[in-house]
């Protein structure tokens, strides 16, 4: 019996080697480009003030935050770590952001996300950082998956979503949810403020997404790489503020991979973490409830055993 499991694992090994080299999905790649070409005229329309100022403010202030938490809060946060519980309104409104982001259905991106808690920076890993910079910010998305990605992303449990009748109607019509809410959300400012629909839809939609996605990379890539390990030294996620910023409080990834239960992702919610200032006014309001937060005595053990002595309580 043992000697047939190891002939199956040699066997699934050479499957491996002939995928060796990395293949890039070329629909992938030309979409990004093309996204990209456009996202430079939608920036250029609103430098040279073609579109109006309101409708670059309600881009980044209604548009791109209610994705945002749609990403941090939802997709991240409470589905893929169940780090908070959440009453069926805000779970809605929560879908609903992450419809708008544009990133996968919610089942696709917790079950890539769990892959890669479950195998961090390894060939298993989605976005493996330890394959370079480009790859783990955006790269992975226009290459074919590693054999180890496809295998171990089907041992994750993903029960607990497909018992939601709400997350399986997401799965199922994603595509058109997403141009459905795209389309009207992009129509408010044609019709509020008569903005040209063509320049709304450029701002509200292309400028958004093209944004959106790019600060959600920072996570894979920047917060990888770049940044402190006062919590556990062995591992690559680092800490950084400056993805804290731009990704809504995510940044803070030593502590989050040392605490991935922790619904704050960092140490008590502190410094740039606008999601868990959103959070904590869902609670108030009833919404959100049971939150996993880890305590001064669980971190500060894990900071004498584990950190590289940068804890800010206890110095270099």
């Amino acid at each position: 019996m043992v000697l047939e499991k190891t002939k199956e694992d040699v066997l699934e090994k050479t499957k491996e080697d002939v995928l060796e080299k990395p293949k890039l999905v070329w629909f992938n790649v030309v979409g990004f480009v093309l996204l990209h070409l456009i996202w430079l005229y939608s920036v250029y329309i609103i430098l040279t003030g073609k579109v109006k100022l309101i409708t670059t403010i309600y881009t980044v202030t209604s548009c791109i935050f209610i994705a945002g938490l749609g990403i941090t809060l939802g997709a991240h946060r409470l589905w893929s770590h169940r780090s908070y519980k959440a009453k069926l309104p805000l779970r809605l409104f929560l879908l609903l952001g992450q419809t708008m982001a544009g990133q996968n259905c919610l089942w696709v991106w917790v079950r890539d996300h769990r892959t890669h808690h479950k195998f961090s920076d390894t060939d298993a890993d989605p976005h493996n950082a330890k394959r370079g910079f480009f790859f783990s910010h955006m790269g992975w998305l226009m290459m074919r998956k590693h054999p180890d990605v496809i295998r171990k992303g089907k041992q994750v449990d993903l029960s607990d979503l497909e018992a939601d009748p709400w997350i399986m109607f997401q799965k199922k019509y994603y595509i058109p949810l997403h141009l459905l809410i795209s389309l009207a959300i992009s129509a408010v400012p044609h019709f509020l403020w008569n903005e040209s629909l063509w320049y709304s839809l450029m701002v509200s939609y292309v400028f958004r997404i093209v944004v959106q996605l790019h600060f959600t990379w920072t996570v894979n890539s920047f917060a990888h790489m770049y940044g402190n390990k006062p919590y556990e030294k062995e591992i690559i996620p680092a800490q950084n503020p400056y993805v804290a910023i731009l990704a809504l409080g995510e940044g803070w990834h030593n502590f989050h991979h040392a605490f991935p239960w922790d619904c704050n992702t960092s140490e008590f919610g502190q410094y740039f973490n606008l999601s868990s200032k959103c959070l904590r006014i869902f609670e108030y309001l009833g919404l959100a409830y049971d939150l996993k937060i880890a305590t001064k005595e669980i971190i500060m053990n894990r900071v004498l055993k584990h950190g590289d002595g940068s804890h800010h309580l206890i110095g270099n």
